[in-house]
């Protein structure tokens, strides 16, 4: 995030910005076409080595995207006739090959504007250079002299956007959103990837396509001649107005985000048997010695594989989603009552909390220390228990909880890194980008909300309230781990239904746009990243990496409580966005499982443990750059995910012969005959879902029948003796019906 920048503190021009002023200014530049964009002007013009969009409101200044860049500036333009849904189509003809440039518009609320350029190569071509390709213009169309702020741009190899606004002259919001997805065959020719390739310095900004490190000894990897790549695929969306406050950027981010989004080819996801890998995992949690081990009688859970000690936070994860499982099944499963027999060993009566580790735990570890976050996640499953029922659960979470309310005051809600659990020492205060862990209040909120429903005891309501208002103000940098910024939103949803005070349904948008602004909105094939999937995945903290699937599967379990408290007044936008991560989470975690990829992938040098293929385990990280996976281990403690997919995409169905399967959340269902019920989903309004039939174990599929409301009839994608799938609409209600 950067300040208001004006003229005046422009750290210069480089001189790609001077040639885009001195063209416009002196007249030099030749238009090509024009055409109206719902209240803005497009006009694409040539100047002396570039082809460019100028997007203006009248008197508002406006943008300058370029579309094409012929450094020799020997190049000719010839307008092309438009097909469907274009607005204007060109050729640039050059020594470098033939560029072609679409630019497509829409949009009768938000207007948006699509420009996709292509290049076929004359020759092999090396590209050790292009420049950006987006500036703002003031109302004389000059870079310099447009006054503007950047909210948010492109972290590491998160989604390729921009977020800004043009204060001076008034030409409003902005996102600019690079469809990366559409340059994987650029970034596989070149060797490059696009690693913070959306971004820059006012007034030079947006997509900066990465080329070789340039050296004595340049790589030699040039695109190859004759075959089309696109360079470039922007969408950029408006809004006339800029926001008045933090609450209501995010909330247009995410509405411009959608938007964006709307204009993808999304992937294709497919039917994942979460059952088979919960019954695998079950299996060898209980019988692989590199699982769990033995102390003071008990049994606890290894972090990795055969590594780490263990420690509250993995027990209670696991212990939280085979819960889950025994509910969804019928029958608790043994290894539930294992678990919780020792965990009364890592809560200390004299500090009246819950201890990272067993007292036992070697000296390698100082005992004291403990992660903000770790203090209160374990709270976080008590919390679960508790409020399914389970007394035991119950008393150790209402011993425990107190002291989380005195840690949370002693750093007034703004915590550490890390910190001595015994006087409260900070050990490590900032990250590398000198914050600390800026969304622990998001996650204590949480625990709070349980504490009040738990004991309705208003103090607790308080302090989540105070723990959310005090991380009003930290904008895009609200994020710091994904899954507690998840359980932040979730927090405020349900703050919002409480107390019915617009600024908590308000501040959910914060928690979702720093969490949405560090997604992967493409499908990256750069080297290993080929094998796996890694749309919609979300980096695990504000500067990592890697996905990591135990972030993955906590987010989506916060996102099904952030959407069962909702209602029509979420925006659309949003409940979209949250509905695709959690449909896409379902389909991408899947690959974390080791037996899942190829084994050559699989990283030799392992920070905790070792990877064991058969171990139905998930690895804890994989890149969106393709490296090795699971460079971090192999990781029990993320074991998890099975239950929690297989609990919420599943459903069982009284005395019919299959289970029902959907990739979104089911927000109801009614039984309205012996054959037959209603389903409704709540997800985007033009997405899709899936929905199989899967049949259970010695029974025979039946014959079955998926209607809309509307009464249009939808027929199966596809048929087996063991399932039935389809793919229906994402929002609305259906009837299916069988015989």
């Amino acid at each position: 995030m950067t300040a208001l920048i004006e003229a005046r503190d422009l750290p210069g021009l480089t001189p790609f910005s001077l040639a885009l002023r001195q063209a416009l200014k002196t007249g030099s530049s030749r238009r090509l076409t024009r055409f109206a964009a719902g209240g803005l002007m497009v006009e694409l013009r040539a100047t002396g080595d570039s082809v460019w969009a100028l997007i203006r409101r009248e008197g508002k200044g406006g943008l300058a995207v370029r579309t094409a860049f012929v450094p020799e500036g020997d190049f000719e333009c010839s307008v092309e006739k438009i097909v469907d849904g274009e607005a204007a189509r060109l050729k640039v003809t050059s020594a470098l090959g033939l560029h072609e440039i679409v630019v497509r518009s829409g949009g009768d609320a938000l207007e948006h504007i699509r420009v996709t350029v292509e290049l076929t190569p004359a020759v092999p071509l090396l590209v050790p250079f292009l420049p950006r390709d987006l500036y703002p213009l003031d109302a004389l169309d000059d870079p310099a002299g447009a006054v503007g702020h950047v909210e948010a741009s492109q972290r590491g190899l998160n989604s390729g956007l921009l977020y800004f606004r043009i204060d001076e002259p008034a030409f409003g919001n902005i996102l600019y959103f690079q469809n990366l997805t559409a340059m994987n065959p650029y970034y596989l020719a070149t060797g490059t990837k696009p690693d913070g390739a959306v971004g820059g310095v006012w007034p030079e900004l947006g997509y900066l396509p990465p080329t070789p490190p340039q050296s004595g000894t340049p790589p030699t990897e040039p695109l190859p001649a004759g075959v089309k790549v696109t360079l470039s695929d922007a969408i950029l969306v408006f809004r006339h107005d800029g926001p008045p406050s933090e609450a209501e950027s995010a909330r247009q981010f995410l509405q411009m985000l959608g938007v964006a989004y709307q204009q993808l080819d999304l992937p294709i996801t497919e039917y994942r048997d979460w059952i088979a890998r919960a019954e695998l995992t079950l299996r060898d949690l209980d019988e692989a010695p590199d699982a769990t081990i033995r102390h003071y009688g008990h049994r606890y859970v290894h972090p990795y594989t055969g590594a780490e000690y263990p420690d509250i936070m993995v027990q209670m994860s696991l212990l939280s989603a085979i819960h889950d499982w025994g509910c969804w099944h019928g029958t608790p499963h043994p290894l539930e009552a294992e678990f919780k027999a020792g965990l009364s060993r890592f809560y200390d009566p004299k500090l009246k909390t819950l201890r990272r580790y067993l007292p036992n735990v070697g000296k390698d570890k100082d005992k004291d220390a403990v992660d903000s976050w770790y203090l209160y996640h374990p709270m976080l499953n008590l919390g679960r228990l508790a409020l399914h029922g389970d007394q035991a659960m119950r008393r150790l979470f209402l011993k425990s909880v107190d002291f989380g309310v005195k840690a949370a005051r002693h750093f007034n809600y703004d915590w550490p890194i890390m910190y001595k659990v015994t006087d409260f020492t900070v050990i490590t205060e900032k990250a590398g980008d000198d914050r600390g862990q800026t969304d622990v209040g998001g996650i204590y909120a949480w625990v709070m909300l349980q504490a009040y429903e738990l004991t309705d005891n208003h103090e607790y309501l308080q302090e989540a309230r105070a723990a959310i208002e005090a991380a009003m103000g930290r904008r895009f940098n609200l994020n710091y781990q994904a899954n507690l910024t998840a359980w932040g939103a979730a927090a405020c949803m349900r703050l919002w239904r409480i107390t019915d005070d617009q600024r908590y349904l308000d501040q959910s948008y914060v928690y979702l746009a720093s969490f949405f602004h560090n997604s992967e909105i493409w499908e990256s094939e750069i080297a290993f990243a080929k094998h796996y999937r890694n749309f919609l995945g979300v980096t695990c903290l504000q500067d990592a990496p890697y996905m990591a699937i135990y972030e993955c599967f906590d987010s989506f379990a916060a996102f099904e409580r952030y959407l069962d408290d909702s209602g029509p007044d979420l925006e659309p936008a949003v409940r979209m966005l949250v509905a695709e991560y959690c449909k896409y989470a379902l389909d991408r975690a899947w690959y974390y499982y080791p037996d899942a990829l190829p084994k050559e992938m699989l990283a030799t040098e392992i920070r905790n443990g070792h990877i064991d293929r058969a171990l139905s385990f998930p690895l804890e990280d994989l890149y969106p750059d393709g490296q090795p996976a699971g460079q971090v281990g192999q990781e029990i403690y993320g074991a998890g995910a099975a239950f929690v997919f297989a609990t919420r995409s599943f459903h069982q169905v009284d005395d019919a012969p299959f289970l029902l399967h959907a990739n979104h959340f089911i927000r109801a269902r009614e039984r309205t005959a012996d054959h037959a019920m209603t389903i409704s989903f709540d997800g985007g309004d033009t997405c899709l879902a899936a929905l199989s039939l899967v049949r259970v174990k010695r029974r025979k599929l039946p014959r079955t029948r998926v209607v809309t409301v509307g009464g249009d009839v939808i027929r199966p994608k596809s048929v087996s003796a063991d399932r039935i799938d389809y793919v229906v609409p994402a929002n609305g209600r259906l009837v299916l019906s069988w015989d």
